[in-house]
């Protein structure tokens, strides 16, 4: 057991020799486990060990993940030689739940999953009744939308359907595919798109759309993805977790993105785990290389005037484990100290307080259209306005576009600092990744096929 500065490290120790060639590629195995506990105290328990139907996609040449991103680790021992043949950093739908408000006064138990190459040597006893090798349902054709090379050499992207009928599939291969060309438009994506295989799978739902419970209406499909996670009405997740990685399943991926069959605003990401958006919302092509930044490569959430399901930071503020965010200025510990533009003072002066008035007002008007159930028009009308103000207001500031530290960063105004002075990880404005988020990016792809 080793810790981090943010989480618990937990690993199996597993009886193995070495992870099979490239040659020769393993197979996949997935730990299905319990994640229980509230915010002072978590559990593990192992729910089952299942071999999957496809061989392992990932890099071999990278085994071990030394990017220290994610707040929690894993690892694969060889028990023999104590020596470590694979390792992860991630986060987890439980790391989030355990900051809200709820955690501290019950308990809730999450199902989650590591996925790994099973290893060559002897690991798994064939006789052992809780190794799980059934091939669950078909969630239907694996579609191939975009093929760089085979998949232990690129980086394997999974698109998966929510809440579209067997007759809309066609509408979600085309939602899939334009939201794959929007991701590739951006950098560092653009310039990286070579290192990408692209797949996509749509199981079939009995009805359009997915569960939205704060205006009654409740679905269930194999992905399982639903509004108001958390009680945050514009937050997507799943909470079927066994079933939503059974249907991943029949795809080679490391990293999955859901899109669900409907326009109210909304996504969610996840390090690690997977990714959220509403594919048919106006703000579809910003909330999904959004959210997919967070699943990627772990960026932080820059914004702090929006609600959150979280609670408020410690007083005492931690360094957090995202590379786009700091508690600490010192310039001679600042994470991205090599990126500050010269001459830019840290910590970064900007016209804060102009937009803080201007958000306060922008959320309580969204509070009123969401607690009406108001047309998506008015929201849609009411994200534009807000886009017009900000994009004039933090582009023509006195270090737009510069490498600082501008406070306000992690859901608070106070305390945590940010590159740039407006970022996709931000706002809604038209603008890229900022320099610290694009390097980010770049290292996680490196990981997986370099």
């Amino acid at each position: 057991m080793r810790k981090n500065p943010i989480g618990l490290i937990f690993g199996f120790a597993l009886s193995a020799a070495a992870v099979a060639s490239a040659a020769d590629p393993p197979r996949t195995l997935r730990v299905d486990y319990f994640h229980t506990g509230n915010a002072t105290e978590e559990v593990f328990s192992a729910d089952r060990v299942v071999r999957e139907p496809l061989p392992w996609p990932g890099n071999p040449r990278r085994p071990l993940d030394d990017t220290n991103l994610g707040k929690y680790f894993f690892e694969v021992i060889d028990r023999a030689s104590n020596r470590v043949l694979y390792s992860r950093g991630f986060s987890s739908v439980y790391g989030e739940w355990e900051t809200t408000g709820e955690a501290k006064t019950g308990r809730r138990t999450f199902s989650e999953s590591l996925r790994f190459p099973e290893p060559a040597g002897p690991v798994l006893d064939p006789k052992d009744q809780t190794i799980d090798t059934a091939l669950p349902p078909s969630p239907g054709p694996l579609i191939q939308i975009q093929k760089s090379g085979e998949p232990p050499e690129k980086v394997d992207f999974l698109i998966l359907g929510d809440g579209y009928t067997a007759a809309e599939r066609p509408k979600f291969e085309k939602d899939a595919r334009r939201l794959a060309e929007l991701l590739f438009a951006v950098s560092p994506f653009k310039e990286r798109r070579g290192d990408f295989n692209v797949w996509a799978l749509c199981p079939p739902s009995e009805e359009p759309g997915i569960s939205r419970p704060s205006t009654g209406v409740h679905r269930r499909s194999r992905v399982g993805a639903t509004y108001d996670a958390f009680g945050s009405e514009r937050y997507v997740l799943t909470f079927e977790n066994r079933s939503f990685r059974d249907v991943a399943s029949f795809a080679p991926y490391e990293f999955v993105e859901i899109l669900t069959n409907t326009r109210t605003y909304g996504g969610g990401g996840i390090f690690g785990q997977y990714s959220t958006v509403a594919a048919d919302s106006l703000w579809a092509p910003y909330v999904f290389v959004h959210e997919f930044g967070h699943h990627f490569a772990g960026l932080a959430d820059e914004y702090f005037t929006s609600a959150v399901a979280y609670g408020p930071a410690p007083a005492e503020r931690v360094e957090p484990w995202e590379p786009n965010a700091t508690a600490l200025l010192d310039p001679g510990s600042l994470k991205w100290k090599d990126l500050v533009t010269p001459g830019t003072p840290v910590p970064t002066p900007w016209k804060q307080a102009e937009f803080e008035k201007a958000s306060r007002e922008a959320q309580e008007k969204r509070r009123k259209i969401r607690a009406g159930n108001r047309p998506e028009d008015e929201m849609d009308a009411l994200f534009r306005e807000e886009q017009v103000f900000e994009t004039r207001l933090l582009g023509t500031d006195a270090h737009s576009g510069k490498v600082g530290a501008f406070e306000g960063a992690l859901y608070e105004a106070r305390g945590y600092y940010r590159p740039q002075e407006d970022c996709i990880m931000f706002t809604r404005d038209q603008v890229p990744f900022c320099a610290v988020c694009r390097r980010a990016i770049s290292v996680v792809v490196d990981l997986y096929t370099r």
